[in-house]
């Protein structure tokens, strides 16, 4: 593996987002002085939070699966996850609601998982369940290490016998079929398809080795963190305060001093001047390429994933019905996929996320009332609306979500709410996020592993990058990952240390 030569004993990591929080983490529990530098006044990038008249809400994602990568980055400074974060997992992970008016509860438990598909569907639908989730296990097996856990120096590191497993398994074949050959009930292959939405492939598309997503949601576990998702970054950010790291909060980066192919200091707008050993950069890829003065060439323009329009809604009662985690169906599906993702049309008949973490944490609102959070995928600026068009076009879409909320059985959704705020592509755009996506480039095969854009940059020796832009890619798990990925390009690959190590956070650990 190819790492950062020359000396390291410094490292700027400009970004305290959860890629960057873990790459301060893992460098630090090497030895490393790290700074780290935020244009915000606190940690979390996408995964912030905001005050919204007495309602705490996450700006950012909403789902924790895999939460033992996060303990790794605590394990780095001899801290752990279990011991800042309290945990609650979710049964069911989520709750999926259908345009036909059925519903199930998706379990993570194999045994209630079984249980519950055979109520809805039957018999031979629980043992093709089984089947699919040992498939889903495999694939996960095949691919963590090698392809996911890894840094990427060449497309010849593919060439290993994991490579062969995976093809075995159908991982090179399309999603879509390959869920088919388990369950042949269209509700229940839309559950275990999804989300190949988040890797920004529409699952007809999509590679089945993206079942690996599927895995991560419906048998690793769903967890909530008590605090919301913002507990997560503002715990690391402590952790890694308390481990030596330096932070410098509401400061933006001007540039990057440079010279002889090394950054040797960086610049904020105050005027003043860091100096570094090695620079790790977390930005989405625009911002990155703007510091660097050069956007690296490729033989395709990179793609973007779709968007999404978000409510956020503090209301004054909610509805039964809902889990923490709702998935709600429409009827369609592979027409919405063509609009989000081909001729850039909102979805016609959406199907969206529903979460409501006073499920789980009252605190979060004022007493008495709840929290509701809306996600409507909806095209990027690049292959729909522009950013400046959703300044319009976005009450108009709030209308008509809240209609659709009305229809599907949420009735008084709009007059229960006390305080709302609408995210739509121009906020995504606003915040210098490339398409106006916060999902970043897609996960198509072009953009994938060592085809994705690398962690190290040429012409920049001392320079990393981190972050759902390069690899391994977009969600929480693999930022978490890229995270380690670029601290191990500085100090090469990890070695045993004094530190305690404590186990993977399972529920058994979690309090």
């Amino acid at each position: 593996m190819r790492t950062v030569p020359g000396p390291t004993d410094h490292v700027v990591v400009i970004g305290a987002g959860l890629s960057g929080l873990a790459t301060a983490l893992h460098l630090l529990g090497a030895g490393r002085r790290v700074t780290v530098v935020e244009r915000h006044a606190g940690p979390g990038g996408r995964a912030g939070r905001l005050e919204l008249g007495g309602y705490r809400v996450d700006t950012g994602p909403t789902v924790l699966t895999m939460p033992h990568l996060a303990d790794e980055a605590f394990a780095a400074v001899g801290d752990s996850l279990h011991r800042r974060v309290e945990l609650v997992p979710l049964h069911p992970a989520y709750r999926a609601r259908f345009a036909d008016g059925s519903g199930l509860d998706v379990h993570t438990d194999g045994d209630a998982m079984e249980a519950e598909v055979r109520r809805f569907a039957g018999g031979t639908e629980a043992a093709g369940y089984r089947r699919l989730r040992r498939w889903l296990e495999k694939l996960y097996q095949a691919q963590m290490h090698r392809f996911i856990d890894t840094n990427f120096d060449s497309p010849f590191q593919l060439l290993h016998p994991d490579l062969a497993r995976l093809a075995a398994l159908g991982g090179f074949g399309r999603l879509d079929p390959q869920i088919a050959r388990f369950l042949s009930d269209p509700r229940l292959r839309r559950v275990f398809s999804f989300q190949s939405l988040y890797a920004g492939v529409a699952p007809a598309r999509a590679l089945a080795a993206y079942a690996v997503i599927a895995y991560m949601d419906t048998v690793a576990g769903v967890w909530f963190p008590k605090g919301g998702m913002y507990a997560l970054p503002r715990a690391m950010a402590d952790a890694a305060t308390d481990a030596g790291g330096e932070f410098r909060w509401s400061a933006e980066v001007s540039a990057l001093e440079r010279s002889a192919g090394r950054v040797r200091a960086v610049r904020l707008e105050s005027g003043e001047r860091i100096a570094c050993d090695a620079v790790v950069l977390t930005p989405d890829l625009p911002v990155v390429h703007r510091l660097l003065g050069r956007t690296p060439r490729r033989p395709v323009p990179l793609r973007h994933a779709p968007s999404a329009v978000i409510l956020h809604a503090g209301t004054d009662r909610t509805w039964p019905e809902l889990a923490h985690h709702t998935l709600s169906f429409g009827a369609a599906w592979e027409r919405t996929f063509d609009e989000l993702t081909r001729t850039g049309r909102l979805m016609s008949d959406p199907s969206l996320l529903i979460t409501r973490p006073t499920t789980h944490d009252p605190s979060l609102a004022p007493r008495g009332r709840h929290l509701h959070y809306v996600l409507a995928p909806c095209p990027n600026t690049t292959a729909g609306y522009s950013a400046g068009a959703w300044r319009g076009l976005g009450p108009r879409y709030r209308d008509s979500l809240l209609a659709e909320l009305e229809r599907r059985g949420l009735h008084g959704f709009e007059a229960s709410m006390e305080r709302e705020l609408l995210v739509t592509p121009m906020d995504w755009a606003a915040q210098g996020l490339a398409a106006g996506t916060p999902f970043s480039v897609s996960h198509t095969f072009a953009q994938t592993g060592p085809f994705r854009p690398r962690n190290l940059v040429r012409g920049h020796d001392n320079v990393v990058l981190a972050g759902c832009g390069t690899t391994p890619g977009v969600g929480v798990p693999t930022v978490l990952v890229s995270g380690k990925l670029a601290a191990a390009r500085i100090t090469g690959p990890p070695r045993a240390t004094g530190a305690r190590r404590r186990p993977p956070v399972t529920e058994g650990h979690a309090r």
